[in-house]
């Protein structure tokens, strides 16, 4: 291939963008715009664009409310192994029991592209708590869960979601995807993630692997604190318990 036929790093780019948001639509069956600049770190009128190239090909239709849905096109595309049954249904139950225990919100949360998708949750009955985010869409490397789920991908599919080497914190700053590979290799080394007000202000959480019986991490356990009453050391102490809960999960999925 001669330099002329190489291409660029903007189409590169655009076609980790457009698979990344096809596999979002497949695995999460709904998209709005908000959703995928965040999960794309782009700006919302460029992933308006992507989505409606996506719709003009018939890889995605809008319902009603104009929210991004699977088109023809994708539902005809071959699939892996679906999920036996809804996660967040399967899980709420053992979240409760854990959030009971430890006095702590709890959450379960999966990966959507480089975003960290809240499917579920039970909020703390104790004062001061953190609230719900079932629904939302966060940066992943801002989240313990996302965390967790970022260092069991293979290199090339974590530089994959980071197209631009660089990360944006919640200050606004930049971060190489060098020092985020140094973390999620200590990640992957102790088996749990903190995150210390790094996606929310006077927020800590927590967050540990759902691994099937196939070795195939499929979502994060998180128990979420107040900072003012979470020292990284409580944190620490949170696991085993998390651990536990995350264990129970895998075990009933069919």
């Amino acid at each position: 291939m001669t330099a002329a036929t190489m291409p660029s790093h903007e189409s590169v780019s655009s076609a980790e963008n457009v698979l990344t948001l096809l596999i979002a639509l497949r695995e999460h069956g709904r998209l709005r715009v908000a959703d995928a600049a965040e999960l794309l770190s782009v700006t919302p009128p460029t992933a308006h664009r992507l989505l409606s190239t996506l719709k003009r090909h018939e890889f995605a239709e809008q319902d009603r409310k104009r929210v991004y849905l699977p088109g023809r096109r994708l539902a005809q595309l071959p699939s892996g192994t679906e999920p036996p049954q809804d996660l967040g249904v399967l899980a709420h139950p053992y979240l409760a029991a854990l959030s009971h225990k430890v006095g702590n919100t709890t959450f379960l949360v999966t990966l959507q592209g480089n975003g960290c998708r809240f499917i579920d949750g039970v909020e703390s009955t104790r004062a001061p708590r953190v609230g719900s985010r079932v629904g939302l869409l966060l940066p992943a490397h801002t989240t313990s869960g996302g965390k967790v789920l970022l260092a069991q991908l293979p290199d090339a599919e974590l530089v994959a979601l980071y197209p631009n080497r660089h990360i944006r914190l919640r200050d606004g700053s930049m971060r190489d995807l060098v020092t985020l590979r140094r973390e999620l290799g200590v990640v992957r080394r102790k088996g749990y993630a903190l995150s210390l007000e790094e996606n929310e202000q006077c927020v800590n959480a927590v967050g540990v692997p759902v691994t099937t019986r196939s070795g195939r991490v499929i979502a994060a356990v998180v128990a979420a604190c107040p900072s003012a009453s979470s020292s990284r050391r409580h944190l620490v102490d949170l696991v085993p318990d998390a651990r536990a809960t995350a264990n129970a999960i895998a075990e009933n999925l069919t």
